[in-house]
């Protein structure tokens, strides 16, 4: 479970193919502690001027897979594009262990700004409990579009941005992220290196935390994507790292 919540809380922070579309594929590998390498993610983003999907598989490796039993988990967002950003029109998690499978399914109105979330759970291929429920907030970015969408949310360095995300109910969709100046990053360098083209910082609700709300560092490589994350103080475990190898 807390594994799975890393990975949950680094994307903050991709399979469809359309006409004349970009394809981007970004790759990360995820350690933690004493485990070493615990899984990989695979993002992949098919995007024209209409239209977008973003596809993420997160699976786990060595130690972490075998306490997880083979846990693998699928994101999907698919939206339109508005003055070359992402909105989210939808956004679904599925998370399959062993015999269990749960699938979390967003769906965004933007004509009369509220967002439905679908909750289902499987066992033995069977369904054994389904909840929908409309949130309390509202927001044109999912988890995977606010990553993606970040070089063009964060214009400027020196500054703190407010952004809302739909799949973080526990913080009613806000991330307060931070980006230092040049003068101030030499705090974040000690953990991400010194090769990055801007640094920030966001904070996020997370149990798993030894603080109510967990830091998440992160360096963006001059192509605007995250080159690496570092998650702050994870309960028992020190810090957990994100490197992006593709």
């Amino acid at each position: 479970m807390i594994v799975r919540s890393i990975f949950l809380s680094i994307l903050l922070m991709i399979s469809s193919t359309f006409a004349s579309a970009k394809v981007t594929q970004v790759n990360y590998k995820a350690k933690f502690g004493i485990f070493g390498t615990v899984g990989t993610i695979k993002n992949r983003l098919d995007q024209n001027k209409k239209t977008y999907q973003i596809d993420t598989t997160v699976k786990l490796a060595g130690l972490a897979k075998m306490i997880m039993g083979g846990q693998t988990e699928h994101y999907i967002s698919k939206g339109h594009m508005e003055k070359g950003k992402m909105v989210s029109d939808l956004y679904q998690m599925i998370s399959k262990k062993k015999h269990k499978t749960v699938s979390k399914e967003y769906r965004i109105d933007h004509k009369r700004k509220f967002v439905t979330k679908r909750y289902r759970k499987w066992k033995d291929g069977k369904l054994v409990k389904e909840t929908i429920e409309r949130l309390k907030f509202y927001a044109k970015d999912d988890l995977l579009t606010l990553y993606f969408n970040m070089d063009k949310a964060i214009t400027q360095k020196g500054k703190v941005y407010m952004i809302k995300a739909v799949g973080l109910e526990k913080q009613k969709g806000i991330v307060k992220v931070t980006v230092p100046t040049d003068a101030k990053a030499s705090a974040y360098k000690k953990d991400l290196g010194k090769s990055a083209d801007w640094y920030a910082k966001a904070l996020i609700v997370q149990k798993n935390f030894r603080k109510k709300k967990g830091e998440i560092l992160l360096s963006v490589d001059k192509d605007r994507f995250i080159k690496k994350a570092v998650i702050k103080d994870v309960l028992l475990y020190g810090d957990a790292k994100l490197i992006r190898t593709k």
